[in-house]
């Protein structure tokens, strides 16, 4: 379904009614509604006569009630395809946890959801449960249509940027079909653009014909760019080498689209993700509009789904495997850093440990090791990096956004590096140590909850046990973050709830103070903003210089 709809289920639809104005235009119309009765979809439940009077419909009444229909009549008919419903998901933290969708009437029993539309939402697929209303006049629904249609929100009013985009798999999949060496045969990209709308929509069959060659996954990306679409950006998947080449990029991590072409670089989160600086559907949304926006993200999704569904995305346990050399030379890292570690507790031992200022010599000696063994996990997730490649299809969904990140994986393949609470190493527990296991007094990296295994490898009793404590932490946190930030959103809600932009563009209260001369101090909406700032100072340079070259 497209990002503007809702699926909804048959028996809902039959049970949700729209009251619809019985004119001369659609008597007949009308009458076939009527006559289908509550019980087939499309129908109706009840007529309300010129009088006032309410009519239930049934298999018995239906006939009877469809002749008696005149024009004045209202019908209250069951939702169908096309109608406008709001859909919201609860907690409602902000204004895009309400949107409006267009029906489409759906067998089984549960609501349907584009995957772009969920972040703003905050859904997801483990039994998140929504709301649906459905709009009873011709003035809300237009009114939800024109402001609150899922298309005319992909900019976030908060940052500027897109909420509303491609995420996991649409991201990776774009990776793999656009990156160099991607080659489609004719006949797989015609099945590509049936399954997703585009043929005979975008490309006609003739394009096929002059085709000989196979198409490049850039060839086929482009087909959905509009034609006079120009735009350059670094991908997520940029190395940020000392000396930015742009569009000589060795590596082609630089994107250049021309005139609707794509010319250079790799599509990857950069592009498209939601909730990012995505530079492609940000510049097609402001500058040719939501329609086209709509129609970018409709094609784009399914398009990509169609391509990974044959050239395959998976993962498995073997993507953080590494070989025996990388294994030893992490080893050898985590090694060094507990002999540092040693070096650094024997010198406080012997009074030789030099104080950091406004510190203890405990505080200094607990921020060293810790420095160190920061340092460690760094060095032995960059070695394990090196090892992990981006064939693997778990490094293609951390490198190019598509979700997690190269931490998480090193944390798979290589250590989990020092476990905290309260951002330090972890001493409560027993009398002068954590666990039993350990004697009284010791600092050791090990003793005080560095976990130098691996999750591949697995851990040890007692580092399943520093890991739970820092685990825990993070749950408890999360419990109190949410009571502390919602009782602040209530406050402020109270506190600016009478304060509204005027014609003149100064905020002011209903006792017409003014608040701010200016709205925001800059008069600029960051929905229509280039991600808060006024203008794209850095594109209109850049435009400026390459043209001039040319």
């Amino acid at each position: 379904i497209s990002i503007n709809e809702v699926g909804v289920p048959d028996f809902v639809a039959s049970e949700l009614t729209v009251p619809e104005k019985v004119t001369a235009h659609n008597l007949e119309e009308m009458k076939t509604i009527v006559r289908n009765g509550p019980n087939t979809h499309p129908g109706a439940n009840y007529v309300i006569r010129n009088d006032g009077r309410r009519k239930k419909i049934t298999d018995t009444t239906k006939d009877d009630v469809a002749e008696e229909l005149d024009v004045g009549f209202t019908v209250e008919r069951q939702l169908r395809d096309g109608d406008i419903v709001l859909f919201n998901r609860q907690p409602s933290l902000h204004r895009l946890s309400i949107m409006a969708h267009e029906v489409r009437v759906m067998p089984y029993k549960t609501f349907r959801l584009n995957l772009c539309v969920c972040p703003p939402y905050n859904a997801d697929f483990d039994g998140d449960e929504m709301n649906l209303h459905l709009p009873q006049t011709e003035e809300a629904r237009s009114e939800a249509g024109i402001i609150m249609k899922v298309q005319e929100n992909i900019i976030s009013p908060r940052f500027g940027e897109p909420v509303i985009g491609g995420m996991q798999d649409y991201i990776s999949g774009a990776y793999l079909m656009t990156k160099d060496g991607s080659e489609f045969p004719t006949d797989d990209v015609e099945q590509y653009f049936y399954e997703s709308g585009i043929l005979n929509n975008k490309v006609g069959v003739e394009a096929f014909n002059e085709k000989l060659t196979p198409w490049t996954g850039k060839e086929l990306f482009q087909v959905l760019l509009p034609k006079d679409l120009s735009v350059e950006f670094r991908s997520k998947t940029c190395r940020k080498c000392e000396k930015c080449e742009f569009a000589n990029c060795k590596f082609d991590n630089y994107v250049v689209i021309k005139e609707g072409k794509l010319l250079k670089g790799v599509i990857d989160g950069a592009a498209f993700k939601a909730r990012s600086s995505c530079k492609l559907l940000d510049k097609i949304v402001k500058d040719y509009g939501s329609d086209e926006g709509r129609e970018f993200l409709d094609s784009v999704t399914k398009l990509i789904i169609s391509v990974i569904m044959k050239v395959g995305l998976t993962t498995g346990i073997d993507d953080v495997d590494i070989p025996e050399e990388g294994l030893d030379r992490i080893d050898e890292i985590l090694e060094n850093a507990h002999s540092k570690v040693m070096d650094n507790i024997n010198a406080y031992q012997r009074g030789e440990l030099e104080k950091q200022p406004g510190q203890t010599i405990e505080d200094t000696l607990e921020n060293r090791i810790m420095a160190e063994l920061a340092k460690a996990r760094d060095n032995a997730g960059a070695a394990a990096e090196q090892y992990l490649g981006m064939k693997r299809h778990a490094v293609i969904m951390a490198k190019t956004g598509a979700k997690g990140n190269m931490l998480d994986l090193t944390q798979m393949a290589a250590c989990l590096g020092q476990m905290t609470v309260r951002g330090k190493r972890l001493h409560r527990g027993y009398q002068e140590r954590s666990l039993p296991h350990f004697k009284r007094g010791d600092r050791s990296a090990k003793a005080r909850g560095f976990v130098s295994s691996s999750y591949r490898k697995g851990l040890s009793p007692t580092e399943f046990f520093f890991h739970s404590m820092g685990g825990r932490e993070g749950l408890v946190d999360t419990a109190v973050r949410t009571a502390q930030s919602g009782y602040m959103q209530r406050r402020l809600i109270n506190a600016l709830q009478d304060l509204k932009v005027e014609k003149d563009r100064s905020v002011r209260d209903n006792s017409n103070n003014i608040i701010q001369f200016e709205y925001g101090e800059d008069g600029v909406d960051p929905s229509r903003s280039s991600y808060g700032e006024a203008v794209d100072i850095d594109w209109i340079v850049h435009k400026t210089i390459t043209s001039r070259k040319e």
